[in-house]
């Protein structure tokens, strides 16, 4: 049986492979997440080593046959796996199919639709984003994620050709343009010096400058506060220390002179040595003599 001597066989099963496993994490809802959700669905069931019985490569073998019930067995699994990944509209729709190749067909009939109004809003999405309260690793990742879903809807020429080349550097060169354009200003200076580079570095090679760039920002607004701490407290022992070196040249007592000697100028009111000035009797009040 092929489920017990060839593991690279579309119809082995392996013991982790169950009807309610869900392969992506996320739902094929309607015709705007179709091309993200089937092509996660292509990665998963391509790992499975499953895509024969989608692609139509895997047939039903006649009833009787020594394989027939093990293609059963693969056909519902792969089908459960689809269904478990439908919005419950989509679901009630497929729910009497037969094989997964036929559902496959038809969701791809019906969803796969590339049109203008989708390329319009990813390009207006695009160019629209900025970092904003973002870390450099989220705002890269919700733009790169825009980036996949255009690249897949629009192929690019995917040539050896002198043309085809030049036109990939071109969309490298705008993307970089792009992640730029959308930096907080507090970015301004390595956004200069980037654009001065050449040759101009890769998005990914950017990415990682900027995020080292994050890091020293980062290190820096903790380090400040703790410096000034330090600085503040070496004032402050500096001015003890002078005022411990002071001698007072009419009381000798330390810490401060002649000019500010209490003994002299008068006690502050605060001070337990102080006496409030005479100010004589109040009026109304006879002197008793």
């Amino acid at each position: 049986m092929a489920n017990n001597c060839n593991f690279n066989d579309p119809l082995y099963i392996h013991p982790s492979d169950t009807s309610s496993i869900n392969l992506v994490n996320d739902q094929l809802i309607r015709v705007e997440n179709y091309g993200i959700w089937s092509r996660a669905m292509l990665i998963a069931l391509r790992a499975k080593k499953k895509i024969a019985l989608i692609d139509g490569s895997c047939c039903r073998p006649p009833v009787g046959s020594q394989t027939s019930l093990q293609w059963e067995r693969c056909n519902a699994l792969v089908l459960s796996w689809i269904m478990n990944m439908a919005s419950k509209e989509i679901f009630g729709g497929i729910i009497y199919a037969s094989d997964a190749s036929s559902v496959w067909t038809d969701l791809k009939e019906r969803f796969d639709k590339i049109n203008g109004s989708r390329i319009f809003s990813l390009h207006r999405e695009i160019g629209r984003l900025t970092q904003g309260n973002s870390t450099i690793s989220t705002y890269y990742c919700k733009l790169k994620q825009l980036w996949d879903e255009y690249s897949a809807l629009v192929i690019l020429p995917s040539c050896e050709c002198d043309t085809a080349r030049k036109y990939l550097e071109h969309e490298q060169q705008q993307r970089l343009l792009q992640f730029l354009m959308g930096l907080n200003d507090s970015y301004m200076n390595i956004r200069s010096q980037i654009l001065m580079m050449s040759p101009l570095p890769t998005v990914g090679q950017t990415f990682s400058l900027l995020s080292q760039e994050e890091s020293h920002k980062a290190l820096s607004s903790v380090e400040a506060p703790i410096a000034a701490f330090y600085t503040n407290q070496t004032r402050v022992g500096s001015s003890m220390k002078e005022k411990v070196n002071l001698i007072c040249d009419h009381c000798s007592w330390n810490g401060h002179t002649k000019e500010n000697c209490y003994k002299l100028v008068g006690y502050p009111p605060w001070h337990k040595l102080y006496k409030a000035p005479n100010k004589g009797p109040k009026k109304g009040c006879t002197k008793i003599m």
